[in-house]
């Protein structure tokens, strides 16, 4: 049997991730702050798919949660096969008119933790031989978007760097690469996507979806929907700054 960790699970891309890793009869453990809401997730897909879940709620962020959701991690008497790393959030303001003690918290939780939690699971990986790890990048990464793109641009590369390291093993490693899509996380952040066309959204499922599917053919990133395929292309191809100004013309652009 499988058992698949995920964090920030409670809701969002994490819940989707739940759901589609216990519709193939994985065993789960579910990490996110709000303990009621991780409960209620269990309870719903236990009584879907049966699926046995373990609810871990923690703070990534406070240093005692993150240590104790890292040894979970190493437990080598209850293996965990496959990281999600998904916990993160953003910010509404840029850089430069936001506290730095946001910026930290957030360059704390995109970057080192996803960095503390592989590391803690790998050593069980390499000497079982199999697993996976799954890093939810953005394709904030792939453009000059801030300092929540350049944690995104840092979580791609560290995952293609490691897929290569741990290749020799038989570990897979994913990054996910999801555009816009529906879920709390820009109202969490207080962004206004009201501007966004209809167009550019995306749903959790359909990005989980195509990621257990790249996952199973062990391709080293998953972007889903032609428009974001299209811009990854175009980003490895044409001037950074050209694809830049287009993204930024249809955020401004009216919804249709």
């Amino acid at each position: 049997m499988t058992t698949v960790l995920i964090t920030g699970s409670s809701a969002g891309l994490g819940a989707a991730f739940a759901r589609g890793f216990a519709a193939k009869g994985c065993d789960l453990v579910l990490v996110a702050r709000d303990k009621d809401r991780l409960e209620a997730v269990a309870r719903e897909l236990g009584r879907e798919f049966g699926t046995a879940c373990e609810v871990l709620p923690a703070d990534l962020l406070d240093g005692a949660d993150c240590t104790a959701v890292a040894e979970r991690l190493a437990d080598r008497d209850r293996p965990v096969d496959i990281l999600v790393n998904n916990a993160g959030f953003g910010l509404p303001a840029p850089f430069p008119y936001s506290p730095v003690e946001d910026e930290e918290r957030m360059l704390d939780l995109l970057v080192k933790v996803p960095l503390r939690l592989t590391h803690a699971l790998l050593p069980g990986l390499r000497e079982r031989r199999r697993g996976a790890v799954v890093n939810v990048s953005s394709v904030a990464g792939l453009l000059p978007t801030g300092t929540y793109g350049a944690a995104k641009a840092w979580v791609t590369a560290f995952s293609e760097s490691l897929r290569v390291d741990m290749a020799p093993y038989g570990v897979r490693v994913l990054a996910v690469v999801p555009g816009f899509t529906r879920t709390e996380f820009q109202a969490r952040a207080g962004m206004d996507v009201s501007a966004l066309r209809e167009a550019v959204w995306l749903e959790p499922e359909a990005v989980v979806a195509k990621a257990l599917r790249d996952l199973a053919l062990r391709r080293p990133v998953s972007i889903t929907g032609r428009r974001y395929q299209a811009y990854a292309l175009a980003v490895r191809h044409l001037p950074r700054g050209l694809v830049a100004e287009r993204l930024a013309r249809e955020r401004r652009a009216p919804k249709q």
